[in-house]
C-alpha cells in the first residue's frame, strides 16, 4: 500500500560474531538503515558473550525501533559443540527481541539465499552482491552483516508475497 513503512532488524546469530542489518521499506522501496557486527569478547566465558549479544541487540532495538525481527534458523553443523553455541547465540537474540516486544520470524539459510539470489546453493559473495544491488549500496560489509541484511530483505519479500496471496479480489 502507498506510503506504508516497515523497519526490519535482520540477525545472523553467532557466538563469535553476530551480524545485524536494519532495512526500511517504504512503498516497496528498500533502504539501508544500519548494519554491522556484534563481536563479544572471545576471552570471556560463553555466558558473558551471550549477555553481550543480548545487550547489544536490545540497544539496536531501542535505537532503530524495528517493527519486526527476522533471524536465520539454526542449521545442522558437523560439530555438535558449534551447533550448540550457535543455538545459544540465537537464543540470546530471540530473548532480546522478546524482551523488547519485537515479533520474530525465522528463515532457513537456503530460503534466504533462494529469495535473494534465486538459488538456495548461492555462496556468500553472491548473496552480498545481490544485497548491495537491492539496497543500492556498494556493500563492503562483513559477511555476517551482509547475511543479516539478506535475512531482513527475505522477510520483506515474503511479507509482500503473503499480502498478495491474502488480498481479497
Amino acid at each position: 500500500m502507498a506510503g506504508e513503512e516497515m523497519v526490519v532488524l535482520g540477525i545472523d546469530p553467532g557466538s563469535r560474531c553476530c551480524g545485524y542489518g536494519v532495512v526500511r521499506e517504504v512503498s516497496g522501496q528498500l533502504s539501508l538503515v544500519a548494519t554491522g557486527t556484534i563481536r563479544p569478547p572471545l576471552d570471556k566465558p560463553l555466558s558473558t558473550r551471550l549477555g553481550h549479544i543480548f545487550a547489544a541487540i536490545v540497544r539496536l532495538i531501542e535505537l532503530h525501533e524495528p517493527d519486526v525481527a527476522s533471524v536465520e534458523d539454526a542449521f545442522f553443523a558437523r560439530n555438535a559443540a558449534s551447533a550448540l553455541k550457535l543455538g545459544q547465540a540465537r537464543g540470546a537474540a530471540l530473548t532480546a527481541c522478546a524482551y523488547r516486544d519485537v515479533p520474530v520470524h525465522s528463515y532457513e539459510p537456503t530460503l534466504v539465499k533462494k529469495t535473494i539470489v534465486g538459488s538456495g546453493r548461492a555462496d556468500k559473495s553472491q548473496v552480498a552482491f545481490m544485497v548491495a544491488r537491492l539496497l543500492g549500496c556498494k556493500g563492503n560489509w562483513a559477511k555476517d552483516a551482509s547475511d543479516a541484511l539478506a535475512i531482513a530483505i527475505c522477510h520483506l519479500n515474503h511479507r509482500r508475497l503473503q499480502r498478495l496471496y491474502t488480498t481479497p479480489d
